[in-house]
């Protein structure tokens, strides 16, 4: 992806904090000569040699799949706020602009056995249970219903890059305030979460 080196984040632990917050990503690779994008979780785990991993599964109906094979390199997008900046609030004239944050992970991708699948998806519904009223564990689900899992297929992918675009206004230091101040007059939270990002 193209960054500018103004907007480039390398703080490896507040990318971490951010994919772990922002997981729902897109998974692509080349399926027939084509790119092909699938949206889902895709949760930031470390392996046994304590090296960071992202964790998935796609349905087996998904053509995707059949085109994994391990240590194809894959890229995972993910977006995390973004809001629109009006120049009239600049001091000088300037074009408008986007301010956002996303981050492109690359790495190689390994299909997880049966076991190893199953696993991460009880990881997976823990972490997001946690804060429900009513939180359900797949432990007290029946094998009738958990053989859903032989309709998935998960994989593990061993990170080689990431790239982090925080582009929050960096080159218009004396419009930060103004900025700021009329994100937080918007009701979007894409606004409000920005001008959060660009007070810290």
């Amino acid at each position: 992806m193209y960054i500018p080196p103004y907007y480039e984040n390398k703080d490896i632990d507040q990318i971490r904090q951010f994919l772990r917050e922002n997981s729902f990503g897109i998974l692509v690779n080349v399926v027939d000569n084509k790119p092909w994008g699938t949206h889902i979780p895709l949760e930031l785990e470390q392996d046994l040699n304590g090296a960071d991993v992202l964790v998935g599964h796609i349905a087996k109906a998904n053509p995707q799949w059949r085109y994994f094979s391990d240590n194809a390199e894959v890229l995972c997008i993910f977006n995390g706020p973004h809001a629109y900046v009006s120049s009239s609030w600049y001091k000088e004239e300037e074009v408008p602009t986007w301010n956002y944050i996303a981050v492109h992970v690359y790495g190689t991708l390994k299909v997880l056995s049966e076991e190893e699948t199953m696993a991460c998806m009880f990881r997976l519904v823990d972490k997001y249970e946690a804060g429900s009223k009513n939180p359900i564990n797949l432990k007290n689900m029946s094998p009738k219903t958990l053989r859903q899992v032989k309709g998935v297929v998960g994989f593990q992918i061993q990170i080689t890059d990431i790239q982090a675009t925080y582009k929050l206004s960096q080159t218009r230091q004396a419009d930060h305030a103004k900025i700021i101040s009329e994100l937080k007059e918007r009701n979007d939270p894409g606004s409000q979460a920005i001008a959060d990002h660009m007070n810290q």
